[in-house]
């Protein structure tokens, strides 16, 4: 399991170089991956392919581009350039967005979001796999009268959606390499998310889909106030029937209930939790609740326990290496 932090540099005089600065505090750390979400603000690709290049220590991936209000040529461009720009660095992560975003923000309908994500999903794999696309479906068609390559980009992208809901689950399963799920506690990911989407990826022949949880966390001392500031920040989730549907499988009332807030021992085993339930990937978020001091203290725990799991895989690959060599050195 690899450990990563979601990086919010939005108060910052500069957002692109804050973010850059927080990156490699981050790498410094022993973190893995930064995480970028996608507003109306900044291009998450685009600051991701600055922060991955600045920092080659880490992977870098969005989470998440809404499938509503763009077209698949263009995010698959924007995606292509950032792998491009990191060596094969970069995780495209895709959403189905919100009604409230999509219809206030960009003036269109949110229909049928499932069907779309299938779309998208379908033309920006064709894109990202050969540079080029004939699609024709029933909301999405993206063809190519002239190469969409981007050269330094041939590996392709990895592709994550933002997927809980059952429909959302079984088409990342079939077309996606992984899933970005928010506010989705221990609970909800092993008795409803993790076998549901690798149920599908087995249907459709696909491997194991990677299962990159998104944790509200902090480490800190002062869990009630920190704890307050999660409520009030997490509370804008609660409105949106996808997130409420994961809180309420976790077991959990409000958002705040997911959110790991304690001291490092609280936090390092809370991370087990996910890890045992099925996340193949911990991507900690609103690690800036408690101060600076609180995000140091948050990535560092975070790293060493990357590092841990680091020696961990390498312990047991280098285990699974003797058992191969064994009999053909005995016989």
């Amino acid at each position: 399991m690899t450990v990563g932090v979601a990086l919010n540099a939005t108060d910052a005089d500069n957002q692109i170089d804050a973010s850059v600065r927080l990156a490699r505090e981050a790498a410094a750390a022993g973190l893995r991956s930064a995480w970028f979400g996608q507003t109306f603000g900044a291009d998450s690709p685009q600051l991701a392919a600055i922060v991955g290049r600045e920092v080659p220590a880490l992977h870098v991936g969005t989470s998440a581009v809404p499938v509503f209000g763009r077209h698949p040529l263009t995010v698959a461009g924007q995606a292509l350039t950032a792998q491009a720009a990191t060596h094969g660095r970069y995780h495209l992560g895709l959403a189905l967005g919100t009604r409230l975003l999509t219809e206030q923000g960009f003036g269109i309908p949110h229909e049928r979001p499932v069907r779309r994500l299938r779309e998208f999903l379908t033309v920006v794999r064709q894109l990202t796999e050969t540079g080029s696309a004939d699609f024709h479906g029933e909301l999405l068609s993206a063809t190519t009268p002239v190469p969409a390559r981007v050269p330094g980009a041939e590996a392709g992208v990895p592709l994550l959606v933002a997927a809980m809901g059952p429909q959302a689950l079984r088409a990342s399963g079939e077309l996606a390499d992984g899933i970005l799920p928010y506010l989705a506690g221990p609970r909800a990911l092993a008795e409803h998310i993790v076998p549901a989407v690798t149920a599908a990826a087995a249907a459709a022949g696909r491997p194991a889909p990677r299962i990159v949880a998104l944790v509200p966390g902090v480490v800190t001392d002062d869990v009630t106030a920190v704890r307050e500031k999660a409520a009030e920040q997490l509370a804008f989730y609660e409105q949106f029937p996808s997130y409420a549907r994961a809180i309420e499988l976790s077991g959990a009332r409000r958002a705040v209930d997911v959110a790991v807030i304690g001291d490092e021992r609280t936090v390092a085993a809370e991370v087990g939790r996910y890890r045992d339930a099925g996340a193949t990937e911990v991507v900690f978020t609103s690690t800036e609740l408690a101060g600076d001091t609180g995000r140091r203290r948050t990535w560092d725990l975070l790293g060493s326990l990357a590092g841990t799991d680091a020696q961990t895989d390498a312990d047991r690959t280098a285990a699974g290496s003797r058992r191969t060599t064994i009999p053909s050195d005995v016989g």
